[in-house]
């Protein structure tokens, strides 16, 4: 009773100082996101980009964050008060709790005890996932409708309307993944690429849609239409000021983060680390803190084309975007499952 009572407590600490790292992580990479986002797009404009605070401006972040503390915090007389504050909390919950179910390495060995890199290794790890990213919508959705505000309002529907409409194709794109794999537990998503070679070889097409549909899911440039100044001021976050404002723009980069991480785990291997043979040294602490690293390369790389496609290509109009998400990406996601299914099929009668 007692052993089992310690066991319980033991892998219950393990879970809470993993969850610890992992939102840890995720912010610090959200926050220096913003600042490589900034020195991205003054390579590519020929600019400095910020290089005031601190040496080459690292703590630039740091002064921003503490810019948004201080602003005065201004809540509409005329806005729903609590769903003005239940929008950008419900952004940043939704936009973190998808790493619930990301293996972010092998197991490691801490005094004879086999510790996961995994918060829970569920057997609907997938469709998790695609059910934490649809609630996003409603945080943008609230964000919109609480403000009373037109503009706000119009972007919301947009960003709405957008985030549906490509994630049918995303869906689509996924399934042609598990029809290869067999299962929808992200861990065996990665031991099945470690064994048999990264997904990305085998679907192609599939990479690309759902790379796409990541980017409109993100609201990243040339998706970014909620945002969209010319057109909306300011998007559906207009009349937010302060951390309210602060966890919205947050909650972008934290996505675009951990969408890097799904694709690098669904695509690329996950935290397998290419030419090398983690099973020979499996269980020791150096191999699994290499497997983490190596999947935080390919999340960097990850949102380095996203940055670099924000600066290079301009926005669509709207009609072209939902033009592009039915008419474009859904029939080819739908082929590719198709084409996908009929060749499974066919292997496994042979």
């Amino acid at each position: 009773m007692y052993l089992l009572l310690a066991d319980w407590l033991l892998t219950l600490i393990e879970k809470f100082v993993l969850i610890a790292v992992i939102v840890t992580t995720a912010l610090i990479v959200a926050m220096y996101s913003t600042y490589a986002e900034r020195k991205i797009a003054a390579f590519l404009q020929d600019r400095v980009g910020p290089n005031r605070a601190g040496p080459f401006g690292l703590l630039q972040p740091l002064a921003d964050g503490v810019k948004l503390f201080m602003k005065e915090e201004i809540i509409p007389l005329t806005s729903s008060r609590f769903l003005f504050i239940l929008g950008p909390m419900l952004a940043m919950i939704t936009a973190t709790m998808t790493s619930a179910v990301i293996p972010w390495g092998s197991t490691i060995d801490i005094a004879g005890r086999v510790v996961p890199l995994q918060i829970a290794d569920i057997n609907i790890g997938v469709l998790y996932i695609f059910g934490v990213v649809s609630l996003g919508v409603y945080g943008i959705m609230i964000g919109g409708w609480a403000s009373n505000n037109k503009f706000s309002l119009l972007a919301a529907v947009r960003g709405a309307s957008q985030m549906i409409s490509y994630e049918l194709a995303m869906g689509l794109s996924l399934l042609a993944v598990l029809l290869i794999v067999g299962d929808l537990r992200m861990s065996v998503i990665v031991n099945h690429q470690m064994a048999h070679g990264w997904n990305v070889f085998y679907q192609p097409l599939g990479f690309l849609i759902f790379f796409v549909c990541a980017l409109a899911e993100c609201n990243r440039t040339p998706f970014d239409l909620p945002e969209a100044e010319n057109e909306l001021n300011f998007g559906y976050h207009q009349e937010y000021s302060s951390m309210k404002l602060g966890f919205y723009l947050f909650a972008e980069y934290i996505n675009m983060f951990i969408s890097g991480v799904v694709m690098a785990t669904l695509f690329f291997g996950g935290y397998d680390i290419p030419f090398f043979n983690e099973a020979a040294h499996a269980g020791t602490w150096w191999v699994g803190l290499l497997g983490f690293l190596c999947l935080m390369t390919k999340a960097a790389l990850s949102i380095f084309l996203f940055m670099w496609i924000r600066w290079t290509i301009p926005r669509f109009r709207f009609d072209q975007l939902m033009n592009l998400g039915w008419r474009g990406l859904l029939p080819l996601a739908l082929i590719n499952m198709l084409i996908t299914a009929a060749v499974v099929l066919w292997l496994n009668t042979k």
